[in-house]
C-alpha cells in the first residue's frame, strides 16, 4: 500500500493522460451524507470482505475514509487479497476538504 496525499490525488484526477483511479470510500452512511468526493464508489469498511470481488483487482484503487486510518486498514486488506495497485488517501476526506476542495464540508 502506498500513501497518497490530497493534492497529489487531485493532480492524478486532473491528469487525463493517466488512468483514473477507483475512489473507494469506506465510511459509514451518515458520513457519506455529510461529505464526499464526487465519483466515489461507496462500500462501508465492514462490508469490504464480502464485497471485495466487486472491485477490479487490476485497477488503481484509492481508499478513502475520514482521516485515513480505516482506509489504510482496507488498503492492507485488499493487498492481502491480491490487489496490487492500492493507495490510501493520507488524511482522508478531511485533508481533501482542507487542502483541495473547501466546498466539501469538514466534520
Amino acid at each position: 500500500m502506498q500513501n497518497l496525499n490530497a493534492p497529489d490525488l487531485a493532480d492524478w484526477l486532473a491528469d487525463t493522460a493517466r488512468a483514473a483511479p477507483v475512489l473507494l470510500d469506506v465510511r459509514e452512511p451518515w458520513e457519506i451524507e455529510t461529505a464526499q468526493i464526487a465519483g466515489c464508489v461507496w462500500i462501508p469498511m465492514n462490508e469490504i470482505p464480502a464485497r471485495s470481488e466487486e472491485l477490479d483487482d487490476e485497477a488503481p484503487i484509492v481508499c478513502v475514509c475520514h482521516h485515513g486510518r480505516r482506509s489504510a486498514s482496507v488498503a492492507m486488506f485488499l493487498e492481502s487479497r491480491g490487489f496490487t495497485k492500492v493507495f490510501n488517501l493520507q488524511g482522508g476526506i478531511d485533508a481533501w476538504s482542507r487542502e483541495v476542495d473547501p466546498k466539501v464540508p469538514t466534520y
